[in-house]
Formats: C-alpha cells, structure tokens, sequence
C-alpha cells in the first residue's frame, strides 16, 4: 500500500521558532539597534557620575523625588524610542529583504507554510525589543538604585535633624521618606516598561500587516509610523466629533467609527507610563486589559497579515 502525502501543518511552534531565532540573530547586526543601545548606555552612564545639589532640610524629599523623577523619565523615554523604532524599521525590512536576497523563496520551499514565516519574523522583532528593554532596564534599575541610595543617605540625616529639632514628626519623616522612595526602583516602573513592549508589539503587528502588501519600505515605514502618530489622537477627536454629532451607540456611525481603531489603535491606555514616572503607583488590573488588547490587536494584525500574504505574488 502506498503511503499518504505527507501534509505539512499550518502551524508549527518548532518552524515559529526557528524562523524567529534567525531572524533575531539576523536584526541583531543591524546598527540602528547598536546605534540606540550605546546611546542609552552613554546617557544611563552620565546619569552615575550627575553631580550632587544642596537643598534646605525641608524640601529635601520632594527635592529628591523630582530628581529621580528628572532621572527616569528621559530614559524610559529613549526606551520607548528605541521600542517604536525598532518595531517599525526592523519589521519593514524583513519581507523585502528576503525577497531580495531570495531567502524567502528557500523557506517556503521547503515547505514552510506562510503563517508560520509571519509569525516567525514577528517574534524575531519582538523578541529583540524584548532583549533591548530588558538590558536597559536592568541598567535604568541600577543607576537609579545608585542615584536613590545617595539622596537617601542624605535625607535620611536631615530628617533627623528636623525630626530632633520638632519641626518634623515621626510621621512626616515616613510620609516624606515613603514618597521618595516611590520615585525609585518599584514594580510599577518594570510594569510601565513591560508596557512600552506591548505598545511596540502592536506597532510591529501593524508594520508587518503593511508590509504583506507595500512594495516599498519606506512606504511601510512612513505608513506604521504615522498610523502610530495619528493612533494617540485619534481616540479624542471621535469622542469629540461624537459628542458633538450626537451619534447614538449601537447606531452605523458609531460603528463605523469604532472600526478605524482596527487601523489607527487607541494608545491613550498606554500613557499611564506617564502617570508611573510622575511618581503613582501602577493599577495591576489595568496591567492586565493592557495585555489583553495587545494580544488581540496583534492577533488580528498577524491574521490579517497571513490573509493578504497568502495571495501575494512572491
């Protein structure tokens, strides 16, 4: 009797993760990922050797607080930076890049279904944003740990100062001390740059949806990046042009807004880094939404990507 063909599956971790390794080995020789890393490495390594300030007893925590606030921020910042970067360029270039050097030719002929190809090329890039947020972070962990050592030194000493000379009770001193030390090395900083991540990993989905049908990176790029941009406003001007119209919910207008978000995603949820590097602490439920619809907007974007891709002349 002769055997039946041998059916190749549509989905196959071992394929996904062998194409993503390669891709991940391959996006690590790109500059652009050195040029942004030793960049931050400069800034994080200025950061250890800021000069101290004098400041007044009494305005010694908040004082102490803006620093590490002043600290953060433009860090976490060039994080995000790098993560929007790479998510966009790196993605950009995966299927033209095959298609040049004819590396995609080889892998689907072997044969490689071309939703495991696109998901490989997509955990590739995310999980080098991953390998870069997570060393940034660990060195951000580490200069403001330092940083916050010494301004805890320092006010530790005038607060007992003030605590001695009454103008300070035990309870301000802890009030004060508990608020600096929110500024600091907490969880809800590493929840806010796990957010950065689930931000970047829907502008890489999108990127690589463009991609299945632009014969032009830089089209691709221009298009994710201001598909980002447009992304963070968009959500507003609705609500606004909405509230205004006076469009009832459950209406075809209202769904017919809803369904640009499928294009232009709501990043407004993800601006609670913002609120995390001004000094509060990080909800764990919204922590938990986010993750959410980051899986579903990546999900959709890499069906989508799989749709279009299937028929794409290659």
């Amino acid at each position: 009797m002769s055997r039946p063909p041998h059916s190749t599956p549509l989905f196959s971790f071992s394929r996904i993760g062998i194409i993503a390794g390669n891709t991940f080995t391959h996006l690590m020789r790109m500059k652009i990922f050195y040029f942004l890393l030793v960049f931050v490495l400069i800034w994080l390594g200025l950061n250890v050797f800021k000069l101290p300030h004098t400041v007044g007893p009494e305005s010694m925590g908040s004082a102490g607080g803006e620093e590490l606030r002043l600290l953060k921020a433009p860090l976490v910042g060039t994080m995000k930076l790098f993560a929007i970067i790479i998510g966009i360029v790196a993605t950009a270039l995966l299927i033209p890049r095959d298609v040049e050097d004819r590396t995609l030719y080889t892998i689907l002929a072997k044969p490689v279904p071309r939703l495991d190809y696109l998901l490989g090329k997509l955990f590739g890039v995310l999980l080098l944003i991953l390998a870069g947020l997570t060393v940034m972070t660990l060195l951000l962990d580490l200069v403001l740990w330092y940083r916050a050592q010494g301004i805890l030194t320092d006010f530790d000493r005038l607060a007992d100062i003030l605590v001695e000379q009454q103008q300070w009770t035990l309870e301000d001193r802890a009030e004060a001390r508990t608020e600096l030390l929110s500024h600091g090395v907490t969880w809800s900083l590493q929840a806010a740059i796990l957010v950065i991540f689930f931000e970047a990993a829907i502008i890489a989905a999108l990127a690589l949806l463009v991609s299945t049908f632009s014969t032009s990176t830089l089209f691709t790029v221009v298009i994710s990046t201001l598909s980002y941009f447009i992304g963070n406003f968009i959500a507003d001007g609705l609500d606004h042009w909405q509230g205004s119209s006076g469009i009832n919910e459950g209406s075809l207008g209202y769904f017919s807004t809803k369904a640009l978000f499928v294009a232009f995603p709501d990043y407004r949820p993800f601006k609670i880094v913002d609120e995390v590097l001004s000094g509060q602490a990080f909800p764990p439920d919204i922590l938990g939404s986010l993750a959410l619809s980051t899986g579903l907007y990546v999900a959709l974007y890499a069906v989508l990507s799989w749709f279009i891709f299937t028929y794409k002349e290659i």
